[in-house]
């Protein structure tokens, strides 16, 4: 079954992005590799150039990026990531 999160060529890929060493791509910050992976927000997470809901392919290297778990959480399945602006305070 392709596809599959959990499939071997799924876990190869998240393997090699993640022993490339690249910082997140969408805050430029190094990701920490003594976390927990599960729960920290600053976690190695594989994220998507292409979401996987607009057509992306789940094992493509090529779309293929390591990413903060906050910030992969953040960009959600948006093409692109841009910071939303805080609201003043002062109306």
């Amino acid at each position: 079954m392709a596809g599959i999160r959990n499939g071997r060529p799924y876990r190869r890929l998240v393997a090699a992005v993640k022993a490339a060493g690249h910082p997140c791509w969408i805050c430029g910050h190094n990701i920490p590799t003594n976390v927990d992976g599960r729960t920290h927000p600053l976690a190695f997470t594989l994220d998507h150039l292409v979401p996987l809901s607009r057509g992306g392919d789940l094992t493509d290297p090529a779309n293929a990026r390591s990413a903060h778990r906050r910030c992969n959480s953040s960009r959600g399945a948006r093409m692109t990531f841009k910071p939303q602006q805080r609201a003043s305070r002062r109306w």
